[in-house]
């Protein structure tokens, strides 16, 4: 059972993951076109400036494309991609309570959260005082940390793969 303080298996309770999303989230298109997610939303917020309440409907699009996206693609043909181990290294790495993961790879993950984490800060502070210079800072550092954290998942994928049937059978 997850810790009600595990931001990761919140996030994965949150998107209400099952093996049929996450199988479509392996696909490469589901994985990159994710990293559309963080500057739509800039942009949806940024547009209270000429829609003002209006702009809750482009923030609404975007938080429904955060859900739709791992469930939007058909499950790919071939596993055999940096995204689709990325995708598979999440969930090891969401079930090391069960199937205990190498430290550096806790230790890692945790770090690259946070430095997501701590990117949000200048984002909305960005966002909110219409500042693109912080905006872009945090951004950056949000999607630095993300696409860090799923190379870093894909290699736990790589070191792990063998350590529980159901980690080989993600694989085609």
């Amino acid at each position: 059972m997850p810790s009600k303080w595990d931001i990761f298996a919140l996030s994965e309770r949150m998107m209400a993951m099952d093996d049929a999303a996450w199988a479509r989230h392996a696909n490469p298109w589901s994985v990159y076109s994710r990293m559309s997610i963080l500057p739509l939303m800039t942009l949806a917020v940024c547009s209270r400036v000429w829609l003002g309440w209006g702009a809750l409907l482009p923030v609404a699009l975007v938080v429904l494309w955060t859900w739709w996206n791992p469930r939007a693609f058909a499950p790919p043909i071939s596993t055999d991609s940096w995204a689709a181990h990325g995708t598979f290294g999440e969930r090891v790495f969401l079930n090391r309570k069960t199937v205990p993961i190498p430290s550096h790879h806790k230790r890692w993950a945790t770090a690259l959260g946070v430095v997501s984490g701590v990117g949000m800060v200048p984002w909305i502070w960005g966002l909110w005082q219409l500042d693109p210079g912080m905006t872009l800072f945090g951004l950056s550092l949000m999607i630095g940390g993300k696409l860090w954290f799923v190379d870093r998942m894909a290699w736990l994928y790589q070191d792990m793969k063998d350590a529980h049937p159901d980690y080989a059978a993600w694989a085609r």
